[in-house]
């Protein structure tokens, strides 16, 4: 018999030890087997589900937690679909009920407390926030929503609303009950034990996991759960039932489509309700079906508008809880709604300027999330004078208050750089002095030795992305600005940093100035030029991903003075576009980043066509009309132009390329026809007819249409 053999055989004569430790342990250790060597457990399965069933219900909250962690655990097996489907109408019910809270953590958390908000947030209450480095996009992505709302993803961590910069999206997350320490132990429980890890969110983790496996086959078993539980004359049990909703809107809303207009009307109403956290839980859930709700077109009055007002509400309720989590559903609502919010924005910009007058410190760094991902979704709109003589003057109040070594200065500067970009000029009144700190901070970074430098260059990133949030909002008139500072000498320094979030930003900010004020970035190219060569690892995505980006519009200005570096950054370039599993981000800004290079040294890029057209074809064929597509476009056809025996083999993906346009500028639809006839011509009627033979009908149609041929 082999040692593991052993070890489960023992493990098996602990599993009904009288003593909770004991049974806590054989969990964790089955739960870590599981994990590590699976196909021991296989034989064995059946009596382990039927264990870990029973535990998962035992008197002892910690064991049950232990026994929960099996079922998040063997969702990411492949065997998961077979051994638990089985088992699927006594699992579900479990979860379900440990999803409640208990009596104690309902007085820990002061549930039935419903006005909170003159209470002042203590230091200890405000968890540490760290700042995401910026990432350029070409801005270039079809819109890409999800009708049925499954985007969402669900995490153990508390509702961040923190929009990831340029078309990332941000994850919606299992909430946390609440974020307070308490460390005065009087032996009635703190605030800490009842919001750490526990059965109630392992339960709720493990029940989105189950619904991403099973998707809407284990409805039959749930809805009549969730109806009981929905209106539950306990409002503990419907809070959890809300809960419920909201763990399976990823894996199921596909199947729960014909149940939603009712269980969104009733979400709705909850967010009246007398429980702040049946408020609080409603928000969240809410903000899990806000794709769905917001891509309900037919009945918008009817979801849309009323969601939208009762959050509104609830960022202004008398508890801290219901603000923060209204706050964060807000920002989830904006980020799917982006301009329908526009007919709105007096109403939106009134309450939340209104909530700056109400919010301690720690919704305050979530209300400044909200405001930017507002700017961030309605872009240009937000520049009225109106709107900017309401929601400036706090924020400016703010900044003027925060100390340059306050780490409440990374959601404001996020929050400003967002603001920025979507003022554009209309930001021009308040740029110098927010400029001109932005540059202190970067330069006391720099210049600080202390033991705190490496937390330091937080400060540094957020104000290296406020000065692009700057630079890309003010365009040429940052010029000024830059001439008057040593930015470009900061941001040699900056670009050589060993941490890759700093490298990060530097680029997005080199690619900015490169765009806006150019004579300045002209001088410092080659120390900039080596630089963003030797950066092109695609290991460090984001870095790799604003390098690219760079190098692209550098290429756009400086034009054949490029050509020395070409051949480096090309087969840097080929190698990525032809890796799998490229994030497509990255694989988007690589290809027009090619297409830039063959635009301004044609010849030098045409040579390689044959590595890398059918993967830039791909890349670019779902991105939407402008600049930057138009300019790499014109360098393919450049280079097919030189080099047509590199396309051959790869017809059918270059004319799926074309036509993937709208509406070509009239110049590169001149160019899209010679290509075309000159290979028609080229190949013959009999060849050419065989080749388009093999095309999709509406290709066939779209070229015909389009191009004559």
């Amino acid at each position: 018999m082999s040692n593991i053999d052993l070890f489960l055989e023992n493990l098996f004569k602990l599993a009904n030890d009288t003593d909770s430790d004991v049974r806590k342990h054989v969990c964790r250790a089955l739960v870590m087997l599981i994990e590590v060597r699976i196909e021991r457990l296989i034989p064995h399965m059946q009596q382990i589900i039927e264990y870990m069933l029973l535990t998962s219900q035992d008197a002892d909250d910690t064991v049950a937690l232990e026994a929960c962690e099996f079922w998040l655990m063997i969702a990411d097996q492949p065997i998961c679909r077979d051994v638990l489907q089985p088992y699927l109408e006594k699992l579900l019910p479990v979860l379900c009920k440990n999803m409640k809270y208990s009596d104690i953590d309902v007085i820990i958390l002061q549930g039935d407390v419903d006005e909170d908000e003159h209470i002042p947030d203590r230091i200890e209450d405000i968890r540490p926030r760290f700042h995401r480095a910026r990432t350029r996009h070409n801005q270039n992505l079809v819109d890409g929503s999800d009708p049925n709302g499954q985007g969402n993803s669900i995490d153990t961590n508390n509702n961040s609303t923190a929009p990831t910069p340029h078309n990332s999206q941000s994850d919606q997350q299992i909430p946390d009950d609440d974020e307070e320490d308490d460390d005065d132990d009087d032996g009635g429980g703190t605030v800490e034990q009842a919001t750490e890890w526990n059965l109630r969110k392992c339960s709720a983790a493990a029940l989105d996991v189950l619904s991403n496996v099973f998707r809407e086959t284990i409805l039959p078993i749930l809805l009549p759960i969730l109806r009981e539980m929905l209106f539950h004359a306990n409002w503990q049990i419907k809070e959890s039932g809300i809960l419920v909703l909201g763990a399976i809107a990823e894996g199921c809303t596909y199947g729960l489509v014909p149940h939603l207009p009712d269980l969104v009307d009733y979400l709705i109403k909850c967010l009246n309700d007398k429980k702040p956290l049946v408020r609080s839980i409603t928000c969240w859930t809410l903000s899990r079906y806000s794709s769905w709700i917001v891509h309900n077109e037919i009945q918008h009055n009817r979801f849309f508008l009323p969601l939208m007002s009762e959050l509104l509400k609830r960022i202004l309720d008398a508890n801290k809880k219901v603000q923060e989590a209204a706050c964060s559903a807000f920002a989830t609502l904006e980020e799917e709604a982006c301009f329908q919010m526009v007919p709105y924005l007096k109403q939106i910009i009134e309450t939340l300027v209104h909530a700056f007058r109400k919010y301690q410190a720690k919704n305050l760094l979530i209300l400044y999330d909200a405001i930017g991902t507002l700017a961030d979704s309605v872009g240009s709109h937000l520049n009225r004078p109106e709107y900017i003589q309401l929601l400036m003057p706090p924020l400016i109040e703010r900044w003027n208050l925060l100390k340059n070594d306050d780490k409440d200065l990374f959601p404001l500067l996020e929050c400003l750089s967002s603001i920025a970009t979507a003022l554009q000029t209309g930001f021009l009144p308040y740029c110098e002095p927010v400029f001109g700190r932005c540059i202190v901070l970067v330069q006391q970074t720099l210049e600080s030795n202390g033991p705190d430098a490496p937390l330091d260059k937080d400060f540094m990133i957020v104000a290296l992305d406020l000065l692009s949030g700057l630079t890309e909002g003010l365009g040429s008139n940052i010029d000024a600005l830059v001439e008057r500072s040593n930015l470009l000498v900061l941001l040699e320094r900056c670009a050589q940093d060993p941490v890759a979030e700093v490298r990060q930003s530097s680029f997005a900010l080199l690619g900015d100035l490169t765009k806006a004020c150019f004579r300045h970035v002209h001088k410092h190219l080659n120390f900039f030029l080596p630089l963003l060569t030797q950066n092109l690892q695609p290991h460090h995505v984001s870095v790799c991903n604003n390098a690219i980006w760079a190098i692209g519009e550098i290429a756009i200005q400086i034009g054949g003075e490029i050509q020395p570096f070409v051949s480096i950054i090309l087969e840097s370039l080929i190698v990525i576009i032809n890796r799998q599993n490229t994030p497509k981000t990255l694989l988007e800004n690589t290809a027009i980043t090619i297409g830039r290079l063959g635009l301004v040294c044609s010849t030098d890029v045409s040579a390689q066509l044959a590595r890398f057209i059918r993967p830039w074809c791909v890349a670019l064929r779902n991105i939407r009309d402008n600049d930057e597509k138009d300019s790499a476009f014109r360098g393919i056809c450049n280079m097919i132009i030189l080099n047509p025996l590199g396309v051959t083999n790869e017809f059918i993906y270059v004319c799926d390329a074309i036509a993937s346009w709208e509406k070509p500028p009239a110049e590169l639809h001149a160019k899209f026809r010679d290509i075309l006839h000159t290979f028609k011509q080229e190949f013959g009627n009999e060849q050419w007819k065989q080749l388009t033979d093999r095309f999709p009908v509406p290709l066939k149609q779209r070229l015909q249409i389009h191009y004559g041929v």
